[in-house]
């Protein structure tokens, strides 16, 4: 079986289709002139995943300050997205990826270890796509403290040419 190679800097970012919060599909495609944040989190709900959306929605001033789309990628439900969303106040949408086809696009899907027990679930992942649809960085293994403002920074320089 061959092994997922996910996007890579310098090239297209793979394309996408999902049904997101706010009744909406999203294709990344359709994004193109805009820069896009794609970020990839576990579960709705989690502390670590309620922090790190919390911290992008926090800074969502300055990213539509660099015309700057935020996208949270999750494998939870429309539903539990749209409960998630209101009761955080989020200002960016969220894309419930539950057939796993922009997880696996973006190589997101790692082993982890649960409470002793190996799962596959969403390695908490941040992508960074220019105008014109190129993947310029990415995060892997993303801890959540201080992230966002690495991501905003990256963003900005980007921004500016």
């Amino acid at each position: 079986m061959a092994t997922a190679v996910g996007p890579i800097v310098g090239k297209k970012a793979p394309d996408f289709e999902l049904p997101a919060t706010g009744d909406k599909t999203i294709r990344l495609s359709a994004l193109k002139g805009q820069q896009v944040i794609l970020y990839f989190y576990p579960k709705d709900s989690t502390p670590g995943c309620t922090l790190e959306g919390q911290n992008f929605r926090d800074s969502q001033k300055k990213f539509d300050k660099i015309a700057t789309v935020v996208l949270g990628i999750s494998r939870d439900s429309l539903r539990s997205h749209e409960n998630f969303k209101a009761r955080e106040g989020f200002d960016f949408d969220l894309l419930s990826d539950s057939e796993e086809a922009a997880c696996i696009a973006y190589d997101v899907i790692k082993e982890k270890n649960m409470y002793g027990k190996k799962v596959m679930g969403v390695e908490r992942s941040t992508f960074l796509i220019d105008k014109a649809g190129v993947l310029r960085q990415e995060w892997r293994k993303v801890k959540v403290d201080g992230h966002v403002e690495e991501v905003l920074a990256a963003a900005t320089a980007l921004s500016k040419g």
